[in-house]
């Protein structure tokens, strides 16, 4: 029979007293409190690049949904749906660029003009307006 194998690194005890931070890596009130994340920045783009492609979904998702219920969209706007779906799928894509941030909000400003073409647009373009805001927020918080 064999015994269980032991653990060798000793066992903190979360109660202990805190634990001291090499000199240097000290945070002060001026500097920004890290986040913990390994690679803050690859979370940022992913979390980018997540919500334009749940948005390129959706839009793609909602055509005939819109042209059941609402009868009223036609072929040019069908076509700009579908052109703010490829233009999101392609930002999602090139989140590693600055510039694809500020696209991106662009495209949340296209589709909420999109309302002139059918309400639902307007309605879609106001919930993903909200949810880039909370990346935008997310990314200023993480990377400062």
């Amino acid at each position: 029979m064999t015994s269980p194998e032991r653990d060798p690194r000793p066992t903190e005890d979360p109660t202990g007293p805190p634990v001291e931070q090499p000199a240097g890596e000290e945070p002060t009130a001026g500097q920004p409190r890290r986040s913990g994340l390994r690679n803050p920045e690859r979370a940022v783009r992913g979390l980018g690049a997540g919500t334009l492609s749940l948005e390129a979904l959706v839009l793609l998702l909602a055509i005939q949904p819109i042209r059941v219920v609402g009868g009223d969209l036609g072929g040019a706007a069908i076509g700009a749906v579908v052109a703010l779906a490829v233009a999101a799928v392609v930002l999602a894509g090139m989140m590693r660029r600055q510039w694809a941030w500020n696209a991106g909000t662009v495209l949340q400003g296209l589709l909420l003009l999109g309302g002139l073409l059918h309400w639902s647009l307007l309605g879609l373009g106001v919930i993903f307006a909200l949810v880039w805001a909370y990346a935008l927020h997310v990314r200023r918080v993480i990377l400062g």
